[in-house]
């Protein structure tokens, strides 16, 4: 038997590719395939510099298993980061499990961080504070060493992923909102740094009236707890959307009572049942396999599947499923398929590759983030030159500090989550109602359906009966 052919791969980014993508490029009797007309511009330019081992990490692996839920056409065999991104990569196996480590350390930095700027903010405004309370109890210099102190564990620890994601992509060449955010808040805390430890070195021209030199230590501070609130909110946005698959690996058994060839009951682990093995069971309990009966007759409720809420008789000959519940008999099962073969598996990862897929609205938004984040340091540049210039005194301090703001305030954090954010809720909620969505090109195209067919009644139905109301009869 051949190996399973593998997804041609990006050779600039490293991204798996569609073999039907019209960006292709011959060179030395290879032709490639790319992602983006951008990679394919790139490579046109200067082959070499992809083909002589500088270029990306390549995925070798066919069980590769890690994927970007942001950007599904990354594929790793190992944990990690996404090259476009930076964000962190998700195993594409289901799993039934509700713990997500990086919603855990995402969301202990954001309180850290929570702890530390809330004081820092208070301080650095304080003459806005109601009252004057604060105004003139500390010294200017002991108020930006504390200032100092406070921001530190904020930027570095709380800021760190924000700085190793935008370190990342300037490395791959994918600029996205990681960029503005590590450039912005360094500069910032950089420049407050420097003013705070040694402000002697500073040029007039960075001075107040007064002497002194403004530090923008808050700023930082600020901004990075509120990232972080945002991506604690994003990640937990995507862990509710696994809800949808978590509640689907519930519904197979974890144990099967196999029948040895002696007669021989004993309840084992999914995991040991094999093609073939026979398995008993009981009144109430689920099929744990995909099979056929041999022995014994029972109702199986096969509303997970079917929605229809009655159940439906299963005798010697007939099939049944995974996941689905046997009524008040005994059933003989011989399994056919098991553990990721069986009908409820491939549901679930139809689910799971669903979350994951990509609409064309996507593909647009990503072509609109490549060309804005470079335009929006082209545009910090210009403020910094223009405040340099023309704005008030002093004019470097005013020009830095804007130039910031520029960075960060344009940054396209909407721009990146909102489509992907959108699939994998919309995918989510369908399965908890019954609607398995194929991926996020058929979501799309959903907006322009008019008309909807039925086949059955299970398809509408709540998969089981329910009692609504009793009417009391008048007659004596």
């Amino acid at each position: 038997m051949s190996a399973e052919r593998l997804p041609p791969v990006d050779p600039v980014c490293g991204m798996t590719v569609d073999p039907a993508s019209p960006r292709r490029h011959r060179y030395e009797e290879t032709e490639y395939v790319f992602c983006s007309d951008r990679c394919l511009d790139r490579f046109r330019a200067d082959p070499t510099a992809y083909l002589g081992g500088a270029g990306p990490e390549r995925v070798t692996a066919p069980g590769a298993s890690w994927t970007c839920p942001m950007h599904p056409e990354i594929v790793r065999d190992v944990a990690g980061a996404c090259p476009i991104c930076g964000m962190a990569l998700e195993s594409m196996e289901p799993t039934g499990s509700a713990e997500n480590p990086e919603l855990a350390d995402m969301s202990r930095r954001f309180w850290v961080s929570l702890a530390f700027t809330a004081p820092l903010f208070v301080l650095a405004m304080g003459e806005m504070v109601p009252g004057g309370l604060l105004a003139g109890r500390i010294s200017p210099p002991a108020l930006v060493w504390i200032q100092l102190v406070l921001a530190t564990p904020v930027v570095l620890y709380g800021g760190g992923p924000f700085f190793a994601r935008g370190a990342a992509s300037l490395r791959s060449g994918h600029l996205n909102m990681f960029t503005l955010i590590a450039t912005g808040t360094g500069a910032a805390f950089s420049y407050s740094t420097v003013a705070a430890l040694a402000p002697e070195i500073f040029p007039a021209g960075f001075r107040s009236p007064d002497g002194g030199v403004a530090v923008y230590f808050e700023s930082a501070a600020v901004i990075v707890t509120l990232v972080l609130l945002g991506q604690v909110l994003e990640l937990r946005a995507r862990a509710r959307t696994g809800a949808a698959i978590r509640g689907l690996l519930e519904l197979a058994p974890t144990t099967a009572r196999r029948i040895a060839p002696d007669g021989a009951e004993a309840d084992v682990a999914l995991g040991e049942v094999e093609v073939g093995d026979r398995v008993r069971v009981r009144p109430g309990e689920r099929v744990p396999v995909d099979g056929t009966v041999v022995d014994g007759e029972s109702a199986v409720d096969e509303s997970m599947l079917t929605g229809e809420p009655l159940g439906v008789m299963k005798s010697v000959g007939a099939k049944v499923s995974a996941g689905t519940v046997n009524g008040i008999g005994s059933l003989i099962v011989v399994a056919d398929r098991v553990g990721a073969a069986t009908l409820l598996s491939r549901i679930i990862g139809m689910v799971a590759e669903a979350q994951r897929s990509r609409a064309p609205i996507q593909s647009f938004a990503d072509r609109v983030a490549a060309g804005f984040v470079p335009a929006v340091l082209a545009a910090a540049v210009l403020t910094a030159v223009v405040w340099g210039f023309f704005g008030p005194e002093p004019r470097l301090a005013h020009a830095w500090i804007q130039a910031v703001a520029v960075l960060i305030i344009a940054c396209p954090c909407a721009l990146g989550l909102a489509t992907p954010l959108g699939i994998m809720v919309g995918t989510g909620r369908g399965a908890q109602l019954g609607v398995i969505i194929k991926g996020g090109e058929v979501l799309e195209d959903t907006r322009a359906i008019d008309t909807i067919v039925l086949d059955k009644t299970g398809t509408v139905t709540e998969g089981h009966m329910e009692l609504l109301d009793v009417v009391a009869d008048d007659a004596d």
